[in-house]
C-alpha cells in the first residue's frame, strides 16, 4: 500500500508517521525540508522534497499512491484564503490525474459554513474541491487544537490567556494527537468510500474560562481568560505588520464560529477522543511554564 502524507513533520502528520511505520507501512512524505525528519525515521520512510503549492510535484509524488493525507498548510501569504484554495486544487487534480481511491482531509470545525469563517474558508474551498473529483474523501474536521495555547506562553506567563471568542462560550478542544489516531486508522482502513465527514471534538467542549483554570491547576500559574475586542486585536494585527486579508482571516474564524454557529457533525462517540486538556497540560504546558 502506498500512503503519501503532506506536513508529516506537524504535530498531526508526525502521529501519522509513527502510526503507520509501527503498522508496517513504509510512507511517501512530501516536506519541503526533509532534514528536518530525524535520521531513525528518514531510513525509514520515502521522503520527497517538494512544496504543495507546486502542483506537477503534487502530481508525480502522489502517482500510483493508494491514500493521501492532505493539510493545507498555514500560510502567511498576502491572500491566506486564496493560497488555501490553490493548495485544494493541487490536492484535487493528483487525486483525480492519479485516482486515488481514499484521501483524508485535515479540515476544521466551521467548514460547513462555506464563507464568513476567515481563513476556515480556504479549507471550505479545498473540501468542495475534493468532492468535485467523486473519489472517495474524508473530511476530519477538527477542534481547537491544545498546541494552540504553546503559542501563548508569555501571556501565559503573565497570567492572560486572551481571546477574540467570548470566554464563557464552550467550543471543541482536541490533542492534535488523537487526531494522527483517526487519520491513521482511516488510512490504513481500506473498507469505506464516498464523501463522510468526521468531527474531532476532543473529549468535551471548553470554554476560555474553563482552560483558563485548567491551565492554572496544570501549570501551577495563575491564568485568567480576556476577551479582545474585534478592534483591538484587528489593530494589533496590524501593527504587527499583516495586510487586510491577512488579518481578515485570523480574526474572521474567531467571528464565525461565535454566536449561534453549532457544528454540523454533533458531538457522539465517534467524535470524542480521550486525551483531556488538564493532561496534555500537565505534560506539555508544565515544564515550559
Amino acid at each position: 500500500m502506498k500512503i503519501v502524507l503532506t506536513t508529516p513533520t506537524g504535530h498531526v502528520g508526525s502521529r501519522v508517521v509513527r502510526l503507520l511505520l509501527q503498522a508496517g507501512i513504509r510512507p511517501t512524505l512530501l516536506l519541503r525540508d526533509p532534514t528536518k525528519l530525524d535520521d531513525a525515521t528518514r531510513d525509514l520512510v520515502d521522503a520527497v522534497q517538494g512544496d504543495q503549492g507546486d502542483a506537477d510535484a503534487v502530481v508525480r509524488v502522489t502517482e500510483g499512491a493508494d491514500a493521501l493525507y492532505w493539510v493545507d498548510p498555514p500560510t502567511m501569504d498576502d491572500d491566506p484564503i486564496a493560497t488555501s484554495a490553490k493548495m485544494g486544487a493541487h490536492a484535487a487534480q493528483a487525486v483525480e490525474q492519479n485516482g486515488i481511491a481514499r484521501t483524508v482531509f485535515q479540515s476544521s470545525v466551521g467548514a460547513e459554513r462555506r464563507s464568513g469563517a476567515g481563513g476556515i474558508d480556504g479549507l471550505a474551498r479545498t473540501e468542495e474541491q475534493l468532492d468535485q473529483t467523486g473519489a472517495s474523501v474524508l473530511h476530519l474536521r477538527c477542534g481547537y487544537f491544545f498546541t494552540n495555547l504553546l503559542g501563548d506562553l508569555e501571556a501565559l506567563r503573565n497570567g492572560v490567556l486572551e481571546t477574540a471568542m467570548p470566554i464563557d462560550a464552550p467550543m471543541p478542544w482536541v490533542d492534535p494527537r488523537d487526531v494522527g489516531d483517526i487519520v491513521a486508522a482511516r488510512l490504513l482502513a481500506t473498507d469505506w468510500s464516498g464523501r463522510i465527514v468526521q468531527a474531532v471534538h476532543g473529549p468535551r467542549d471548553l470554554s476560555f474560562a474553563e482552560v483558563a483554570e485548567i491551565v492554572s491547576g496544570a501549570t501551577g500559574l495563575r491564568v485568567s481568560a480576556r476577551q479582545i475586542p474585534d478592534d483591538d486585536l484587528r489593530s494589533t494585527l496590524r501593527s504587527a505588520g499583516l495586510n487586510d486579508k491577512q488579518v481578515a482571516a485570523i480574526l474572521g474564524m474567531s467571528i464565525g464560529l461565535r454566536g449561534d454557529f453549532i457544528a454540523e457533525d454533533a458531538r457522539s462517540v465517534l467524535t470524542s477522543t480521550p486525551t483531556t486538556l488538564a493532561a496534555w497540560a500537565y505534560e506539555h504546558l508544565r515544564p515550559a511554564a
